[in-house]
């Protein structure tokens, strides 16, 4: 039954007196005491009593003179057994399922009790059949619901309290014995636990506060704090609490963590947290080390929906080794700046900007004080790609680039930029095309294109970075490519084509070499100033497929194996270009009192370098293989047999020089690779095999191998290589998760995007990854035991055998493997680990364990030996809004200084 209620609460006495004329037989009239009602289901506590007990509690005095009170929206309530209104005590009672909806407030409970001399609302539970305490009151507002025992709430104040209220507020469980609810943006609480546990009534830690302040949406606010562990109270406590409660990033202090190393007591990751805007934030963190060590770093995420994206980070490092006066005093300073950036691709179709960067100082990934990512160290090469592209709609279309780009080896220490490079390319034109837009035959297919690089490099060390000695001897050049082709059919089966290319290079300086007999060496002088050359070929090949089909039965087991061979000949022409070489005398070397003339050519040293000046006239062979079967499939359903392949691409390619004078034959290259589980795990192999022999000195002679008492071909380099991941979802029919590369923090630094190197490990010891429990709770819900045990590998081998000058030896041998384990439902191990065949030694090895404590999270991680052997121990709470609070510690591996 439903009744709306005026606003005015004369009209509302007015209107239940009213009905109760018109329906007696559902609202009994007041003269009959209410102990003496009788109902189906009896209330479980005496209305009398609990109306005497709550005018006992009021304390506030009231006024003599009576005053119009009026409600400010209609209330609407229902009741599943009864509603009933007692003229005498001026009140109305609803049972079972009773609810009450004013404006935006919703009252459900057991038992609700509506005082109208007061404008005051009762809500309690009421016992059921089992004599147990239930449909306690849930009272909603705007969203947000509180599960109390019991709420008394006055219509005219908006004011409620409410007892031994639940309620969720951000990631927080919040409960308190009794809450006032001054409004509703303003709670006052007494007794109260919080805790991001999602049992609030057994919670696995809380904090425990005697009186706080709860704004929801924004913060909690209290006195004297406790924390407890397992119901057991801690030492840890703070005189005042300030949590807050916003879902959206706020500015606020980041507490460092304490701990001890190589450089003494230490102070790492404090700092400060900014929450610029909704797009753009910062992060600043600095430590600080008791013998003078010092690092600090800056980073910071931008976003803007449907436009962009990225991160950057800077980060410096100041290490002192030993004390200052002793001898094995050193110091060294070594930074890295990261910049990611992505475009959106519906922010702009026709242009495009992007940016990856990581660069710094050659030895940070090896000795950084602050990094555990066993990959990282073992990145020998730092890149880096700032890019952007701009599209021009047309016939034809334009597309244009612009790019810097960066290369660094860190052993080494030398770098590569390109500063910018600048790329115009134009589409295909058919100028001999129909206007149909069909091409046939050699004239109709007739195109050719125009292309435009233009680069300023510079090959610098990583001493003389951004210094004015490595733009001194930067390279600047620019190369035009036109080239012109087409292709046609010879009697339908064989594909020809054909064509021809146009290049021309342009320099900003070139270089002139004499020979100076004083010096008794050759000096090169540079000459600024534009200069160019231009340089032209020819080439032709022709092709076909041809398939082979053998029929073994439909009653085999294999019934048809099919060969696809495709054959092609290629022929290539490459003129010499004499004019752009010049001679110099010197003396012979060889003979007394003669000169001996040298060649060169003023554009060797050239970014592009200088125009080849050998005729060359060349054809190349190539032949690729696949060999597939048709089987019997397993299923016995299956109408159809199931296609395999036996040998993928196998493929043997080589090429002769037609206007050679010796060793024209160029190594058989021989490529492909055998699948053993389709779509899991192909051996590809590959080798080079030579015809000619060697002489005593380990030099190719023009003379063939087997006419030197050898073999027809020389092995002279080979590999084979594999890599198979499988896991426990291979047998249970589930789709294996993926990966995602760009999320690896070491495939992002120029190392493997696998975990066989081990899981990176961050600033305060956790692993690099998500939570790897999540979104197992249901799954483990279902039942207490386990029965299945999650499991993957990846394994990894690779074998590279070289023999050029007769050492036959196997320069690389090695299986790697990673490997992650479930033993429990909140158990999970981990191993990454190798060996090397060649050196007989383990590769980099660490052993992981997790283990999730409900509203906590232990993790470690150990290299048990090698150069960087360490440990990093961490147990943390889950909730990003109490993630200081955490106990952290680890043995730092040796820097090398």
């Amino acid at each position: 039954m439903q009744t709306n209620i005026p606003n005015s609460l004369f009209c509302l006495v007015f209107t239940l007196f009213f009905s109760l004329v018109l329906y007696p037989q559902e609202v009994e009239t007041s003269s009959i005491p209410v102990e003496a009602e009788k109902d189906s289901i009896a209330p479980a506590i005496n209305p009398q009593e609990i109306s005497q007990q709550l005018q006992q509690q009021d304390t506030i005095a009231r006024d003599t003179v009576k005053k119009p009170q009026f409600l400010t929206d209609i209330v609407n309530y229902t009741a599943k057994d009864y509603m009933r209104l007692s003229p005498k005590t001026n009140k109305m009672y609803l049972y079972n399922e009773a609810k009450i909806v004013y404006g935006d407030m919703i009252i459900e409970a057991g038992l609700i009790i509506i005082d109208n001399e007061k404008n005051e609302v009762y809500a309690y539970g009421i016992n059921d059949s089992t004599d147990t305490y239930s449909q306690t009151p849930i009272f909603t507002q705007a969203q947000r619901k509180v599960e109390p025992d019991s709420i008394r709430f006055n219509f005219d104040s908006q004011r409620a309290l409410v007892y031994n209220s639940r309620t969720q507020e951000s990631e927080f469980n919040v409960k308190g014995m009794v809450t006032k609810r001054e409004n509703d943006s303003v709670y006052f609480m007494k007794n109260v636990r919080f805790t991001t546990s999602d049992d609030i009534d057994d919670p696995d830690y809380f904090f425990y506060a005697r009186r706080i302040k709860f704004v929801p949406d924004k913060k909690i606010v209290s006195g004297l704090v406790n924390m407890y562990i397992a119901d057991v109270p801690t030492p840890l406590g703070l005189p005042f609490g300030y949590f807050p409660l916003t879902d959206e990033e706020t500015s606020g202090f980041i507490i460092p963590s304490f701990g001890d190393s190589q450089f003494g007591y230490n102070l790492q990751n404090g700092g400060y947290y900014f929450a610029i805007s909704d797009y753009v934030d910062l992060l600043t963190l600095g430590s600080y080390y008791t013998n003078g060590s010092y690092t600090f770093e800056f980073s910071s995420n931008y976003a803007k929906r449907y436009k962009y994206r990225g991160n950057a980070r800077v980060r410096y490092e100041k290490l002192f080794n030993s004390e200052r006066g002793f001898p094995d005093f050193s110091e060294r300073s070594s930074y890295n700046i990261q910049w990611s950036h992505s475009q959106d691709a519906k922010a702009n179709p026709t242009s495009r900007f992007s940016a990856s960067v990581n660069l710094g100082s050659q030895e940070y990934y090896q000795e950084s004080i602050n990094q555990a990512n066993i990959g990282n160290q073992l990145v020998n090469t730092l890149s880096s790609s700032v890019s952007y592209s701009k599209t021009f709609p047309g016939d034809p279309q334009v597309n244009l680039s612009l790019a810097a780009r960066h290369s660094q080896n860190t052993q080494s220490g030398q770098v590569n930029l390109s500063l910018p490079t600048l790329q115009l390319s134009m589409d295909r034109i058919y100028p001999f095309a129909s206007k149909g837009g069909a091409k046939n035959g050699i004239i109709e297919n007739v195109n050719f294109q125009y292309s435009l690089r233009g680069e300023n490099q510079m090959n610098t060390v990583d001493s003389l970075f951004f210094k004015p000695e490595m733009f001194r001897n930067a390279r600047l050049g620019a190369q035009h490519s036109i080239p012109l082709s087409t292709n046609f059919k010879i009697l339908k089966f064989l594909s020809v084509s054909t064509g021809t290319s146009y290049e021309e290079t342009w320099v900003s300086k070139t270089f002139e070499r004499s020979y100076d007999p004083v010096l008794d060496d050759v000096v090169i002088d540079t000459i600024r100033g534009f200069d160019s050359y231009r340089t032209y070929n020819f080439n032709a090949s022709i092709g076909t497929t041809v398939y082979g089909l053998k029929n073994f039965g439909k009653d085999k087991k294999i019934q048809a194996i099919r060969h696809v061979m495709r054959p092609s000949v290629s022929y290539n022409i490459n003129p010499a270009f004499d004019q752009y070489y010049d001679t110099y005398e010197r003396d012979d070397l060889t003979t007394e009192d003669e000169i001996e003339l040298v060649d060169y050519s003023r554009f060797d040293g050239t970014l592009y370098g200088a125009p080849g000046r050998t005729f060359s006239s060349s054809i190349g062979l190539s032949l690729s293989n696949t060999f597939e079967a048709k089987v019997r499939d397993r299923d016995s359903t299956a109408t159809e047999p199931k296609k395999i392949t036996l040998l993928n691409n196998f493929s043997v390619s080589t090429r002769y020089n037609l206007a050679g004078d010796s060793l024209n034959l160029s190594p058989i290259s021989i490529r492909g690779s055998i699948p053993i589980v389709q779509n899991k795990l192909d051996i590809n192999f590959g080798g080079s095999l030579d015809a000619y022999a060697l002489d005593n000195n380990n030099r190719r002679i023009d003379k063939l191998n087997i006419e030197n008492g050898g073999s027809l071909f020389r092995l002279t380099n080979g590999s084979v290589n594999f890599g198979y991941s499988f896991s426990s979802k291979d047998f249970e029919g589930g789709e294996e998760e993926e990966t995602d590369e760009l999320e690896n923090e070491t495939f992002r630094n120029g190392g493997r995007p696998d975990d066989l190197f081990g899981k990176g490990m961050g600033p305060d010891g956790e692993l690099f990854e998500e939570d790897p429990f999540e979104g197992k709770e249901e799954e483990n819900e279902s039942s207490w035991y386990n029965y299945t045990i999650p499991w993957d590998v990846r394994l990894a081998y690779s074998m590279n055998y070289s023999n050029n000058a007769r050492q036959s030896e196997v320069s690389a041998h090695s299986i790697m493997f990673n490997g992650n384990v479930e033993l429990a439902p909140k158990w999970q191990v981990g191993i990454s680990s190798g060996y090397d065949l060649v050196n007989n030694g383990v590769t980099p090895t660490q052993l992981r364990f997790q283990r999730d404590l409900d509203s906590w999270l232990m993790s470690f991680s150990w290299v048990p030996f090698g150069n960087r052997k360490s440990w990093n121990f961490l147990i943390r709470i889950k909730s990003s809004v109490l993630s200081d609070i955490k106990y952290d510690k680890r043995r730092a591996p040796d820097r090398r200084l």
